[in-house]
């Protein structure tokens, strides 16, 4: 797995000038921070480190897919008038481009807070050879860039509980600087021993296990699987929405044979179809590995660390880990 170091943390792209107009509602700290957040993870990391100190607004909605937002003019408008967005380019084309030509006071991009690797290589190692695909026919990553110009770079950096621990700090270095004695170093703290224990759950749960291999539903994975030493295999490639070949299900169907797959994982903001056929060619289980994108009611967790926990259980089932 390449790995592809974007920026140390102290030069993250966090933009200090004058301050944005304050929008807190009525009856809440009348000094807080009014923060803007791209997207669930986000928006969580915001939460734990700015406590009541913050005041948040989340650009994608409960339920909605991230990758697909559009922007209402209020929601433009809150990114022009907060005083911090948090944000991560790549993801959300509508958020970038409303960023740039907002230009918000104060921005924080946490992509350039980690390592960054590329989405495409575990599983490019089961698509065709380079230059093999015939004439129509896309990669997975061809698809991904095309549809929204990930690149190959997987933007699920936050399914790593050691990058939430950087990006924790990240929104920390930032919110202090707006408001020195805010005490967010402390609450950055108390969420970075939170990851860190969130993170020894996964290193046991997953140390021994019969097979180390996954299917996912699309290629969302790459962060968690590079941390566990596992392997995904994804139907599709790194955009949820792309359709996948009928050759791609076959070879998929034939490395779950290979691998001794049990289980064909589908996540909840997208639907399980493609992932249910495949799964009932072959005799095999479906169930949810969330990619943490965002909650819903049919989310198994009320928050980050309580999915994640869901999503380390799944996968010890799913590969009769010890």
């Amino acid at each position: 797995m390449k790995l592809r170091l974007l920026a140390p943390l102290a030069a993250a792209p966090l933009l200090l000038t004058a301050c944005a107009t304050d929008s807190t509602d009525p009856g809440a700290n009348p000094e807080a921070l009014t923060v803007v957040t791209s997207f669930y993870p986000l928006q969580y990391t915001a939460e734990q480190v700015g406590g009541d100190q913050v005041s948040i607004e989340t650009l994608t909605q409960p339920g909605a897919e991230p990758h697909d937002l559009e922007l209402t003019p209020q929601q433009v408008a809150s990114i022009t008038d907060a005083d911090l967005v948090i944000y991560l380019a790549g993801l959300q084309p509508a958020v970038d481009e409303a960023i740039a030509e907002a230009q918000p006071a104060h921005v924080l991009e946490v992509g350039a807070l980690v390592e960054r690797i590329d989405g495409t290589e575990e599983s490019a190692e089961h698509d065709h050879a380079e230059g093999e695909h015939t004439e129509g026919e896309h990669t997975e990553s061809d698809h991904a860039e095309d549809e929204h110009d990930h690149g190959s770079l997987d933007p699920h950096i936050w399914l790593d509980p050691e990058n939430m621990v950087a990006i924790s700090d990240g929104v920390a270095a930032a919110l202090t600087e707006l408001q020195p004695d805010g005490g967010f170093d402390q609450r950055a703290d108390t969420l970075d021993t939170t990851m860190q224990d969130l993170d020894q759950r996964f290193s046991e749960g997953l140390a021994e296990c019969e097979t180390r291999t996954f299917i996912t539903s699309h290629a969302a994975f790459a962060y968690l699987a590079q941390r566990y030493d596992l392997e995904q295999i994804s139907i599709r490639g790194i955009s949820p929405d792309e359709e996948p070949s009928a050759a791609r299900i076959a070879e998929v169907q034939e490395l779950a044979k290979a691998d001794n797959i049990t289980t064909i994982f589908y996540e909840t903001l997208v639907s399980p179809a493609v992932s249910e056929a495949v799964a009932n060619d072959l005799g095999l289980v479906t169930d949810v590995l969330d990619p943490l994108e965002g909650l819903t009611d049919a989310s198994r967790g009320t928050d980050y660390v309580s999915v994640m926990d869901s999503n380390l259980e799944a996968l010890r089932t799913a590969n009769r880990c010890q």
